[in-house]
């Protein structure tokens, strides 16, 4: 290797091989993860048979244990000795069989659970699995969000690792939506006869077969997916342990949460999340029972996630040009207008506004789609801005705390989805029929609930994200800077130097 190179073009030159390992790491992650963000809740109330609100407890419990084992877990990345796969790469081996294992049990429904049988036992069941489910997926997220910085470190090459992730998660995400279209059936009586709801409708209910053999079968990929994800990857900036002195973690939580561009970023990510799970479960209640047409869970998800095909040969080339900050901040704007017009168009009947609709969720993918592409790119920037103002570099312990801002996300979205459905006096029974009033409630919360959401990322990316075009292009050289230093002072070394 040529060493009058500079350090940065040492420590990239990413190929597609490269790009589509990383990818495959988010399609593993979200293969379980869209599980829980879009079938669990539903699954909670109409099959397990729990009450919403304490759902909302078990999920707002299981968070404020991820304050505890979330900042664990990035100290422990960052202070392990690498092994011969390196600081981060390893964990996907490890971590492949349990992930499976937790996602099967989390949809286990044993003989003599559910609420309608032994509700004590089925809310001991759920939050067990649930929370050790958690866990485990924390030990995925915080070694794979930390490789990114590992695995180069130029700006352009990180921005289309951003893309690839956006893109794995997308394919990671689309089966559990083709799966709802098999998991319902329609209801009848004892004499075989089709219920009918207030609103004329065919009443449908989750069944539970087609769901744990969904679940068996996406849990298994996406075991299998990881250890790809481990046989493609390469970390290309070896990083010797952070040192184990005493408040050394303390340090770096305060150095973290002292700068503006971290917090940002993580605040939008929290609230990107919360708008994203609440659509995806919400929206199962939505279609299922307001427009009674569960294909348009499916139909919805290609409106979200078609406008990818769009970007993804273009955006980092856009990026580059007119900066993350600035392309996000107008996404995520447009967006939330469209959620609003959703809103305002209220007062239609289900059977005129569903292709309307699905109109305005394209377009509100297409401006959140310039965010879910660049989100892991802005938050790998964070990181490079605090090492070049303090000379700290914990990237486990960052990306603890931006994924822990993530699971607040899930907080502000459980409590959102079964706020809602305390709101609307949502019926869980087994058996149960929704009034009309309560629809109408439901759709009203639908579409204001991420019109708020959206609306406050962009005024956050707009007025409080320092870091611009300008910004970026000044930090790419003073990263440089830094990481020769770092060479020269031996707590970093290069792959292959």
């Amino acid at each position: 290797m040529n060493h009058s190179e500079s350090y940065i073009s040492r420590t990239s030159g990413l190929k597609g091989k490269d790009y589509l390992g990383y990818a495959m790491g988010d399609a593993a992650g979200c293969l379980v993860f869209s599980l829980v963000t879009s079938i669990l809740q539903k699954y909670y109330t109409d099959v397990f048979h729990l009450s919403p609100l304490f759902i909302m407890f078990m999920f707002i419990g299981a968070r404020v244990w991820d304050a505890v084992n979330d900042p664990i877990m990035g100290r422990i990345c960052d202070t392990i000795k690498p092994s011969k796969y390196g600081r981060y790469r390893q964990w996907f081996l490890y971590v492949a069989g349990p992930l499976c294992i937790l996602t099967i049990l989390m949809f286990f429904k044993a003989p003599g659970l559910g609420g309608e049988n032994n509700y004590l036992g089925t809310c001991i069941y759920a939050t067990v699995t649930y929370i050790l489910w958690g866990m485990c997926y924390t030990v995925l997220q915080i070694p794979y969000g930390s490789l990114a910085s590992v695995i180069t470190t130029d700006v352009t090459e990180r921005n289309k690792l951003s893309v690839f992730r956006s893109i794995g998660a997308a394919v990671g995400s689309i089966p559990v939506f083709v799966l709802v279209s098999f998991i319902y059936k329609k209801r009848t009586d004892a004499t075989g006869a089709l219920v009918y709801g207030e609103n004329g409708k065919v009443i449908t209910d989750m069944q539970y077969t087609p769901v744990i053999i969904g679940v068996t079968v996406m849990a298994v990929v996406s075991a299998l997916l990881l250890l790809l994800t481990f046989s493609f990857n390469k970390e290309r900036v070896i990083t010797k342990p952070a040192p184990k002195e005493k408040g050394a973690g303390l340090k770096a939580i305060i150095i973290l949460l002292g700068n503006r561009a971290f917090i940002t970023v993580s605040l939008t990510a929290m609230l990107l999340l919360a708008g994203q799970m609440f659509t995806q479960s919400f929206y199962l209640y939505l279609f299922n029972d307001y427009f009674n047409s569960n294909w348009m869970n499916l139909a919805s998800q290609a409106c979200t996630y078609s406008p990818m095909l769009i970007f993804m040969f273009f955006l980092p080339n856009l990026a580059r040009k007119l900066g993350k900050k600035e392309i996000c901040s107008v996404g995520v704007a447009l967006a939330a207008i469209s959620n609003l017009i959703l809103f305002l168009l209220r007062g239609l009947a289900p059977e005129s506004l569903m292709y309307i609709f699905l109109a305005l969720c394209f377009v509100s993918g297409l401006g959140l789609t310039t965010l879910v592409m660049q989100l892991w790119a802005m938050a790998t920037d964070a990181i490079d801005d605090i090492e070049v103002k303090s000379g700290s570099r914990d990237d486990g312990t960052a990306y603890s705390f931006f994924n822990f801002f993530r699971k607040l996300g899930q907080v502000i979205a459980a409590i959102c989805v079964n706020g809602a459905l305390l709101n609307m006096n949502y019926k869980y029974e087994k058996g149960a029929v929704q009034t009309l009033e309560n629809l109408k409630k439901m759709y009203d919360l639908a579409t204001l609930i991420p019109a708020i959401l959206y609306g406050v990322m962009a005024l956050i990316l707009f007025v409080f994200y320092p870091l611009s075009k300008k910004r970026v292009e000044k930090l790419q050289v003073e990263k440089e800077a830094k990481l020769k230093e770092s060479y020269e002072n031996k707590t970093i070394d290069i792959a292959n130097s």
